[in-house]
C-alpha cells in the first residue's frame, strides 16, 4: 500500500509533457549558431542555357533541320503496298509448241498408261484395269461416272509426257466407273493393360470403293480426241456422260 502511494505522489508531481530546452548559444558548435541567424533569400534569374532550354520544342526541331541541309543522296519512291500481288508469269491458256509436237507420235501408239491422282495418291493405270481404293469415297454409288482429271504422267510404250506436277486436264479424258463396294472380313483385337484381369476387344470391319477404267482419250492437236476403250481399240469422240470430277 505504501508503494502505490509513492508512485501515484510520484506520478502527480511530475509534469506529464516535458518541452525540450536548448542550451545557450555559446555551448553550441559554429555551425550551429551560424544557422541559427535568419539569412535573406535574394531570388536570381535562372542562366541562359536555362532560358534557352525553355523554348517550344517544335520550333527548335525546326532550327535543327535548317541547322543540318538535307544530303544529295536520291531519294527512293516509296512503292505502294499490294494486298494480292499478281504471279509475274500468269498461266498461259495456249499449249506450248513442244506439247503440240507431241501429241500425234503419242496418239500413233496402239496403247496408253496414265498415272491418275485421287486424293493426292498416285495410281498406274490402263483402260480395263479394277483398281481398289485403299478406303470408302462417300457419296458415290454403282454405275457413277468419274473423270479423273489429275494426272502426273500419260505416255506409251515409246513416249511419256509429264507434268509439272500435273499435266493440263484438256490433253486428256480419263472416266472410271464405280463398280461397288467391298468390305473385308471382321477383325477382332484384344486389348488389355497391366496388372488388369480385364480384356477389351476390339471389332473393325473396313470397307473400300472399286473403280474400273473404262477408257483413255488423248486429245489432238486440232482440239479432237482419240479414245483408248476397254479392249484396246481407238475410235472417235463418243457421246457425253454425266461426270464427276475427282
Amino acid at each position: 500500500m505504501k508503494v502505490l502511494y509513492q508512485a501515484m505522489s510520484r506520478a502527480a508531481l511530475e509534469p506529464q509533457w516535458h518541452l525540450p530546452t536548448l542550451p545557450p548559444s555559446f555551448l553550441l558548435p559554429l555551425r550551429a549558431r551560424l544557422s541559427t541567424v535568419p539569412s535573406s533569400i535574394v531570388s536570381r534569374p535562372p542562366p541562359e542555357p536555362l532560358q534557352s532550354s525553355r523554348v517550344n520544342p517544335k520550333a527548335s526541331k525546326e532550327n535543327l533541320a535548317s541547322s543540318h541541309p538535307p544530303s544529295s543522296a536520291p531519294s527512293i519512291p516509296s512503292q505502294p503496298h499490294n494486298e494480292h500481288p499478281q504471279s509475274s508469269t500468269p498461266p498461259s491458256s495456249t499449249l506450248s509448241p513442244s506439247i503440240l509436237e507431241m501429241l500425234p507420235l503419242l496418239r500413233s501408239q496402239p496403247s496408253h498408261y496414265i498415272t491418275a491422282h485421287i486424293h493426292a495418291r498416285p495410281y498406274l493405270l490402263t483402260a480395263g484395269d479394277t483398281l481398289r481404293l485403299p478406303f470408302h469415297m462417300p457419296k458415290v454409288k454403282p454405275g457413277d461416272v468419274l473423270r479423273l482429271n489429275r494426272a502426273s504422267s500419260i505416255g506409251s510404250r515409246d513416249y511419256t509426257m509429264r507434268g509439272a506436277p500435273y499435266l493440263d486436264e484438256r490433253l486428256f479424258e480419263c472416266r472410271a466407273t464405280v463398280v461397288g463396294v467391298e468390305a473385308e472380313p471382321m477383325r477382332y483385337l484384344e486389348k488389355t493393360k497391366r496388372r488388369n484381369r480385364k480384356v477389351k476387344t476390339v471389332k473393325s470391319k473396313h470397307r473400300f470403293t472399286l473403280l474400273k477404267l473404262k477408257e483413255l482419250k488423248i486429245m489432238s492437236p486440232e482440239g479432237g480426241y482419240e479414245e483408248v476403250a476397254a479392249d484396246g481399240s481407238t475410235g472417235g469422240a463418243g457421246a457425253e456422260e454425266a461426270t464427276l470430277a475427282v
